[in-house]
């Protein structure tokens, strides 16, 4: 008998997604949703539905890639994920509400990841100002990408649901390490896609009004950067101190600082931490 190692554990198993069966689920009682595409590896997710979105691509399109080799995060950041480890999805919708409204559909998205995340896995979870889900340990489940074509938006979300340890950067973290034990990538891909799209109908209905459409206030139930001392880090390298104090009606943080009070759009900061304090 050998004294060698013993043998690695086998890969965990990683099925796919079935486009026609995930379709059928969601479009039957949906008036957003047209269909759900699945292709097994691309480029980016985001990319082609701008570029599609730009040929006039009508919304309620849902592209999922078991594997995206050049995925974008914000600041242009690079977001990989093994095959079918993930849920990597971008969606098409064209809202009729004003321009600087659009900004909360990056929030909206993440109060509907985060209650299906919930619901499908009972992780506890929370959001990071503007784009993050966390763990309850402040570590990266999730991360969220909206850009504008003409009148359209696609947002991209990838979350880690199966990715190994080793295979993750230290700052992040997976659904079933988090819950300890296996998640149903397709449930959870639908579970979002419907606590979406109730969201999106009510928010649309009073052109994008956060308070009016209850947004506002489901946000802040689960953000966990309002209330806090941050230190945010600016496009030029220079950083501020201040308590995060509230999002205000298009989506923007609003920071007190020494110097006063400013408000912060997405694209102005570059990242938003808690202050630690010693002791």
């Amino acid at each position: 008998m050998s004294d060698g190692p013993p043998p690695a554990a086998p890969a965990p198993a990683r099925p796919p997604l079935d486009a026609a069966a995930l379709t059928a689920a969601l479009t039957g009682s949906s008036d957003l949703w047209r269909a759900v595409e699945v292709v097994e590896e691309i480029g980016s997710t985001n990319a082609e539905l701008v570029a599609r979105a730009a040929s006039g691509e009508p919304g309620g399109l849902v592209l999922v890639a078991e594997h995206q080799v050049t995925g974008r995060g914000r600041l242009d950041r690079t977001w990989t994920s093994p095959p079918r480890a993930g849920l990597t999805v971008s969606v098409l919708v064209r809202p009729d509400v004003p321009a600087a409204r659009r900004a909360w559909l990056s929030l909206l998205t993440g109060v509907a990841l985060a209650e299906a995340v919930a619901e499908v896995t009972a992780v506890r979870t929370s959001l990071k100002w503007p784009n993050d889900l966390l763990a309850a340990d402040g570590a990266k489940l999730a991360g969220i990408l909206a850009e504008s074509s003409g009148q359209a938006v696609v947002i991209g979300t990838g979350v880690n649901v199966s990715t190994r340890a080793d295979e993750l950067p230290d700052t992040g973290t997976s659904l079933e390490l988090a819950a300890g034990a296996p998640v149903d990538r397709a449930a959870l891909l639908l579970a979002w896609l419907r606590a979406f799209e109730t969201r999106y109908t009510r928010w649309v209905e009073v052109l994008g009004d956060p308070v009016g459409s209850g947004l506002a206030r489901e946000y802040l139930a689960w953000c966990s950067t309002v209330g806090t001392t941050v230190t945010v880090t600016l496009p030029d390298g220079s950083t501020l101190d201040g308590v995060a104090e509230a999002v205000d009606w298009d989506g923007r943080l609003v920071v007190r600082t020494e110097g006063g009070t400013i408000e912060l759009a997405s694209g102005d900061v570059r990242h938003v931490r808690p202050v630690r304090r010693e002791g």
